[in-house]
C-alpha cells in the first residue's frame, strides 16, 4: 500500500467518478470493498464536488446474470459476465470496472486492461450438504454421499474431480446467485453442492461450508478468490491510483494462473484448475489441472519457482498439461 494519498487529477475526469458492477449480493459487496479501500487513499472531497462522492456504483445487468438455465459453455462462455461492463467501460459510462477475476476472460478487449488486483480471499472451494446427507470427513470429504446422490454444480471443473472421485454420482447444473442455489439444496433438489469459500465469507455464510477442500484434492479456479479491476487501457491517472491498491501477492499468484489458462486456451466446455500460492522462501507453487467433463481422464502437476517469473511459470505449465492430454479436450 502505499504511504502517500494519491489525488484523482483534476482535468480528465468528471467526479463522482463511475464503478461498473454486476448486481449479485457478492459482487455488491466487492464493489463496496473496492470502495473502501480505494478512497482510503483518495481525497474524500475536492474543490469541484464539495461534499459529493468521489465514486459511485452503476450496476449492469449482465447475459451471463440474466440467462440462468444453461451452463455458461452452452451460452457463450463465461465472458458473458462481463460483455456487457465492457462494453460501459469502452463508452465511456463506467470509469472501472470490478469483477470476480475467475469470471474474467484471459484475453480482454482492445482498450481494457486489469489494472488491479486486490488481496485474495481463502481460494478453496467448499462442499455444502443437503439435509440427507451424513457427517463429512475433510480426510475423504465425497465419501459421506449416498451412492448415486445428484450434486448440483454449474461448473465443469467441479464436476469432473467429483467424477473421477466418485464416478457414481449424477451432476445436475445449477445456476444463480449463491443464496439461491443455497435455498435449492435445503429443498432437497440434490444432495450437495460445491460453492467457492471466499464468496460464501464475504456473504457472512461460511457456517454453511460443511467441508473446506484442500486445493490440492479440488483445485480452484484461476482468479478465484481474487476482486480484479478494469480500466481503459488509455487511463494512465487511474493505473496510477490503482497502483495504490494492488495487492503484490495476488498479483504474483493472478499472474501464474492466468498464463496457464491463456496457455491452455481452454474454454468453458474444458476442466481447467490453477492454484498459486506463495511459499515462506518467497518462490510460487503452481498447481494445474485439465480434464474430461466426466472425471474419465485428470491430468495435475504442479511447478513451483520465482515468483517474478509468473507468467513463465503459468506458460511451461500450462504447455505441459496441453502436450500430455488428448487432443479432444481442447476441441
Amino acid at each position: 500500500m502505499s504511504a502517500h494519498p494519491h489525488h484523482i487529477p483534476k482535468h480528465s475526469h468528471s467526479l463522482p467518478m463511475r464503478v461498473g458492477t454486476r448486481g449479485s449480493p457478492l459482487a455488491l459487496w466487492q464493489t463496496r470493498h473496492f470502495l473502501s479501500t480505494i478512497s482510503a487513499v483518495c481525497p474524500v472531497m475536492s474543490p469541484g464536488n464539495p461534499g459529493g462522492p468521489v465514486f459511485e456504483e452503476h450496476v449492469i445487468a449482465t447475459s451471463g446474470d440474466r440467462i440462468q438455465d444453461r451452463r455458461l459453455a452452452e451460452i457463450g462462455g463465461k465472458g458473458l459476465f462481463a460483455k456487457e461492463i465492457h462494453e460501459a467501460l469502452l463508452d465511456g459510462r463506467v470509469d472501472f470496472a470490478v469483477h470476480s477475476l475467475k469470471d474474467l476472460e484471459t484475453e480482454l478487449p482492445p482498450g481494457i486492461v486489469l489494472a488491479c488486483t486486490l488481496k485474495r480471499e481463502d481460494a478453496r472451494d467448499a462442499l455444502i450438504l443437503g439435509p440427507h446427507c451424513g457427517r463429512a470427513d475433510s480426510s475423504s470429504p465425497f465419501d459421506c454421499l449416498p451412492a448415486g446422490a445428484i450434486v448440483g454444480t454449474a461448473s465443469v471443473r467441479r464436476q469432473s474431480q467429483l467424477l473421477a472421485a466418485r464416478p457414481d454420482l449424477k451432476v445436475t447444473t445449477i445456476r444463480g446467485n449463491v443464496q439461491t442455489r443455497l435455498a435449492r439444496l435445503r429443498a432437497g433438489e440434490f444432495a450437495a453442492t460445491l460453492l467457492a469459500l471466499a464468496g460464501l465469507r464475504r456473504l457472512g455464510l461460511e457456517d454453511q461450508a460443511d467441508v473446506v477442500l484442500d486445493p490440492e484434492a479440488m483445485v480452484p479456479s484461476a482468479g478465484q478468490g481474487i476482486v480484479g479491476i478494469t480500466v481503459r487501457a488509455a487511463d494512465e491517472d487511474l493505473h496510477e491510483l490503482l497502483s495504490a491498491i494492488e495487492d503484490r501477492e495476488a498479483k504474483a499468484v493472478s499472474t501464474a494462473e492466468r498464463a496457464l489458462l491463456a496457455a491452455l486456451d481452454g474454454s468453458c466446455r474444458t476442466p481447467i484448475g490453477g492454484h498459486a500460492r506463495l511459499l515462506p522462501t518467497g518462490d510460487l507453487h503452481l498447481t494445474g489441472l485439465v480434464a474430461r467433463a466426466d472425471g474419465s481422464f485428470l491430468l495435475k502437476r504442479s511447478l513451483h519457482g520465482a515468483a517474478a517469473d509468473a507468467a513463465r511459470l503459468g506458460r511451461a505449465l500450462g504447455d505441459s498439461l496441453r502436450t500430455d492430454s488428448p487432443a479432444d479436450i481442447f476441441a
